[in-house]
């Protein structure tokens, strides 16, 4: 089923915009924890389940949603139905990327608080934190790996004998993210200089 998904997205038919919709709504539906969860469950979903898409342009896709205004995941999903068929396929990929999320929000808002005080439910929202900070943080240790790393073929985690050959820092790259890590935490800047700094410098060192 999945490969003829695939086939029919790629060959861009009017049953792979159907497809293309459904995959959305899919990512859209388990994507429990906002946007930068969104980025660990887009990159399983589009990169390595339907292979849309490789490694290297979905974390372009994520520099480019996390500088324009709006939601990542809806920003992506914008992006890539675009990419694909236009215009309209962009609207409909973002309509199955919402759309989940509009008719549970919905239902939360007709009924959550009539038992939003029990024990079972502030149970499931306790647990729900410490899983969904994993899930995010997985996110940010591949944007980090694609961002600072070179990893060539052959590179083993489990074995530390590939790593001096396979597995190369970009020295520039990570000077420049620690000093931004530094001005985070010790200055009051918003982010969104940082973000335009970050373009200027690619454009000039990279």
């Amino acid at each position: 089923m999945i490969d003829y998904m695939i086939s029919q997205i790629q060959a861009q038919s009017g049953i792979g915009l159907f497809c293309l919709i459904a995959v959305f709504f899919y990512v859209g539906l388990i994507t429990i924890g906002g946007g930068q969860v969104a980025i660990t469950v887009m990159q399983q979903v589009l990169v390595d389940q339907f292979r849309l898409i490789d490694d290297a342009f979905f974390f372009n896709m994520v520099a480019i949603s996390e500088s324009t205004p709006g939601p990542i995941g809806i920003n992506i999903a914008t992006y890539i139905g675009t990419e694909l068929y236009g215009v309209w396929g962009g609207f409909f990929s973002t309509l199955g990327e919402v759309l989940p999320s509009l008719i549970c929000i919905v239902l939360i808002a007709k009924f959550f608080g009539s038992f939003a005080e029990k024990k079972g439910v502030k149970a499931a929202f306790s647990t729900l934190r410490p899983a969904v900070s994993g899930v995010i943080a997985v996110a940010a240790a591949r944007i980090i790996i694609i961002a600072l790393f070179v990893i060539r073929e052959g590179f083993l985690l489990s074995a530390p004998g590939t790593w001096n050959e396979n597995l190369q820092i970009y020295g520039v790259s990570a000077i420049f993210y620690c000093l931004c890590l530094l001005i985070l935490f010790r200055t009051k800047l918003h982010p969104v200089f940082l973000v335009f700094a970050g373009a200027v410098f690619g454009v000039i060192f990279c």
